[in-house]
């Protein structure tokens, strides 16, 4: 079972992330990055490339799209915050 980010592991894993763009999320113990792509196409590109991931990992992402903008937010529900898998996934998404 997934399990909350120990402090330990948030300063491990979350440092790398917020120097590449990565925000926490005002509120609520989650992180945040707007992806910016040339035009609609290439955004919803990613978009399915990145579902595919989240599928084959069953972790689903928050997002929000509009035309070349793809916001995207993640925690992880099932521990009220973030865990590794959140982690996972953000680089994930960097690297596609």
């Amino acid at each position: 079972m997934t399990e909350k980010l120990s402090d330990t592991g948030r300063e491990t894993v979350l440092a790398p992330l917020l120097a590449n763009g990565w925000e926490m999320t005002e509120g609520r113990d989650a992180i945040k990055k707007t992806f910016k792509f040339e035009d609609f196409t290439e955004a919803f590109s990613w978009m399915t490339r990145a579902a595919m991931w989240a599928e084959k990992w069953d972790h689903h992402p928050e997002w929000f799209n509009v035309y070349n903008t793809v916001e995207v937010t993640l925690s992880t529900h099932d521990v009220g915050g973030l865990s590794s898998l959140d982690a996972k996934l953000a680089r994930k998404f960097d690297a596609l």
